[in-house]
């Protein structure tokens, strides 16, 4: 079973995970998204996280509301409970947690300091390379051979 460090150690600048102050502009979030290539962004208040803010929160609290991103904080439209994962749970507990509370981003946080995110497409990433590896094993086995 993988587990959330060994799914981190995977993606490309790992130990980068990107943040947005709640007092900035919903537009520098969505600029910083889009120049990243990421969908969500964790909102701190000084050195603690405030939130979480994502696309989704974009298209419905301020495009939708016909509000002005560069005039609206983050913090009024980013969600205030933000849940997480710590790096010794499994990639299993990721995918639990999101399908409950239908959401596709989870903060990694360890003795209290964010160290990562993991989204569904890591996530989908990890399951895919586990099914490879498990068919790859099951032909070599089938043909009598050994890796």
């Amino acid at each position: 079973m993988t587990t959330v460090a060994q799914l981190l150690k995977t993606k490309p600048n790992h130990t980068t995970v990107f943040t947005i102050g709640a007092d900035d502009s919903v537009y520098e979030a969505i600029k910083l998204m889009a120049d990243k290539g990421i969908g969500a962004l964790v909102v701190t208040d000084g050195d603690s996280i405030a939130g979480i803010v994502t696309e989704r929160d974009y298209a419905r609290k301020v495009v939708l509301m016909d509000r002005s991103s560069k005039a609206t904080p983050v913090r009024e439209i980013m969600s205030k409970a933000v849940r997480f994962v710590r790096p010794d749970q499994t990639t299993d507990d990721c995918m639990a947690l999101m399908t409950e509370r239908r959401m596709r981003h989870l903060p990694v946080i360890e003795n209290d300091r964010l160290v990562g995110m993991v989204s569904i497409g890591d996530l989908v990433k990890n399951i895919i390379a586990e099914q490879q590896f498990t068919i790859q094993q099951l032909e070599f086995y089938i043909h009598g051979e050994r890796p």
